[in-house]
């Protein structure tokens, strides 16, 4: 396993490489808000051999660069996906997304179609369903956030996404992680920047065009989300053709982090499909 940098339109991405190289399409990991490549740890060792397993920080998170006024909404973050692929050569790949990523996700396979071998969605933003009234909430209180101490909203972050985690020690590893890029000398100015980014206007566009996905899908989601409930899951794969759902029971909204076995297993047989 390696990581480095890559320089996408002036900005660098962090991604690290894993698997093995073999007859398998490469497989592409992507987090969602606000989280990292942290978020795959325990699934990439479980990601069957035969496969190239990339795994990206997106532009603001984890170790890639801060956004800087660069657009951190879906589309922003696809077309530099796209621009990372061809950075590393690669022609298409099975994407996975969790949560904004699913996001992403859905972009490439609407509009980069060959460059989506596969579809995996797990507990993904979709429709206009999204973002959650906190989140709502955070965002029209945007200017008067910017003169807040940073300790307290980020505070008020920690608390809020420690409900997706059903193991309280578990989250709050994963969370300090997480919100470290923010507690950065700009990180609030990022915050603020991904916080204004997040909005269902994208995800409305895309609905109508899901029903043209070729590549193989897959759903998955926790039974017990606080954030993205259950009817999304299967709305979402009603509406993709031929798709699959899956719903892990006995965990919330990380699914990766609380159920990496079970989502491997499922990987596993998507890739085979």
């Amino acid at each position: 396993m390696r990581g480095e940098f890559v320089d996408v339109g002036g900005a660098r991405l962090y991604y690290f490489a894993a698997g093995t190289r073999g007859e398998g399409e490469p497989v592409l990991l992507l987090h969602g808000f606000p989280t990292s490549s942290h978020l795959w740890r325990d699934v990439v060792p479980l990601v069957p051999a035969g496969h190239r397993v990339v795994v990206v920080d997106l532009l603001g998170y984890g170790r890639s660069d801060p956004p800087g006024g660069r657009d951190v909404g879906i589309k922003g973050h696809a077309e530099r996906i796209i621009a990372l692929l061809d950075a590393l050569r690669i022609n298409f790949a099975a994407v996975v997304g969790h949560d904004v990523g699913g996001g992403i996700a859905q972009y490439l396979a609407v509009r980069h179609p060959t460059r989506v071998a596969r579809l995996c969605l797990i507990d993904s933003v979709a429709f206009d369903d999204w973002p959650t009234r906190d989140v709502k909430l955070a965002r029209a209180t945007l200017p008067l956030t910017r003169h807040l101490p940073a300790t307290w909203i980020l505070s008020l972050l920690r608390s809020d996404l420690q409900r997706g985690y059903s193991e309280h020690e578990e989250g709050a590893r994963s969370i300090d992680m997480y919100v470290r890029p923010f507690a950065a000398p700009d990180g609030l100015d990022s915050l603020v920047q991904h916080l204004s980014a997040l909005n269902s206007e994208e995800t409305q566009a895309l609905a109508p065009r899901l029903k043209d996905i070729v590549a193989p899908t897959s759903v998955i989601w926790g039974a017990h989300d606080p954030f993205l409930p259950l009817s999304l899951g299967k709305r979402l794969a009603e509406a993709i053709p031929g798709s699959t759902f899956d719903v892990i029971p006995d965990v919330r909204h990380f699914v990766p982090e609380s159920a990496p076995a079970t989502v491997a297993t499922i990987l596993t047989g998507w890739l085979a499909r």
